[in-house]
């Protein structure tokens, strides 16, 4: 089964997420960015998932983080967020391997279409 790391500082986001992608995927949930880097310290995953807005880093550099410091996550890296700027969504494609942006609110079908879609890209590579 593919793994998730899905991040967002809003726990009913998180229990939400987890609740309707467990029978499609293993889910790992951080809220905060901080809680997911030190997850990807130890443990490897599919495709990460971000929220854009979280208190003491954005998605967009949380991926610049994940770039730096762990080489081996997949360039499989959505953030799924209600707001963000144009300038940081074009920053994160060009440089931090963004794979897509979603809006909030998001459709089932649609996100998990998405997601393997990213994985299969990774293995396409």
């Amino acid at each position: 089964m593919y793994k998730i790391l899905y991040l967002d500082d809003e726990e009913v986001n998180l229990r939400l997420f987890k609740n309707i992608f467990r029978r499609d995927f293993e889910i790992f949930l951080a809220n905060s960015a901080k809680e997911g880097l030190d997850f990807l310290e130890n443990n490897n995953v599919d495709v990460v998932i971000t929220d854009q807005m979280m208190p003491n880093m954005t998605g967009v550099e949380l991926l610049e983080k994940i770039n730096e410091r762990f080489e081996s996550i997949p360039p499989n890296r959505l953030i799924l967020s209600g707001y963000s700027s144009n300038e940081d969504i074009e920053k994160a494609y060009k440089h931090y391997r963004l794979f897509r942006f979603i809006s909030k609110p998001w459709n089932y079908e649609e996100l998990k279409e998405l997601i393997f879609k990213a994985i299969q890209q990774r293995y396409e590579r």
